[in-house]
C-alpha cells in the first residue's frame, strides 16, 4: 500500500458509516466520532469519491443480495472511479460484479 503510484480514496459514505457504526458501538475509537472522524481526515492524505448522480445511478445497478444503501454507494463509487474497494464485509467482497475488491480479512 506504501507505493508511490497508489492512492487513497474515501467516500464521504465511509465517513458517515464510521461515525455509525461507533454510535451503535460496533466499532470503538479512542474519542468521540466526531473528533476521531476529524482526527484522521486532517492527517490521511486522500482523494474523496464524491458521491455523483452518476455513483447514484450506478448503486442501483450493483449486485448485491440486500438493499444496504452505504454498502451500495460504495460499491457504485469503486465502479464509477475505477476503484478497487478494500473491505472486510463479505458481501461485497462475494458480490464484486462490476467494481474490484480487495479482501481486508
Amino acid at each position: 500500500m506504501d507505493h508511490p503510484e497508489n492512492e487513497i480514496w474515501l467516500s464521504p459514505i465511509t465517513t458517515w458509516e464510521v461515525m455509525i457504526l461507533a454510535e451503535k458501538g460496533r466499532i470503538q475509537l479512542d474519542a468521540t466520532p466526531s473528533a476521531w472522524v476529524e482526527s484522521v481526515l486532517a492527517t490521511l492524505a486522500f482523494k474523496e469519491a464524491r458521491l455523483t448522480h452518476e455513483v447514484a445511478l450506478k448503486s442501483r445497478a450493483v449486485q448485491l443480495p440486500h438493499q444496504d444503501p452505504a454498502d451500495r454507494f460504495l460499491a457504485a463509487s469503486a465502479w464509477v472511479y475505477e476503484l478497487i474497494l478494500v473491505t472486510a464485509d463479505r458481501n461485497l467482497i462475494s458480490s464484486a460484479t462490476h467494481f474490484s475488491v480487495l479482501p481486508a480479512c
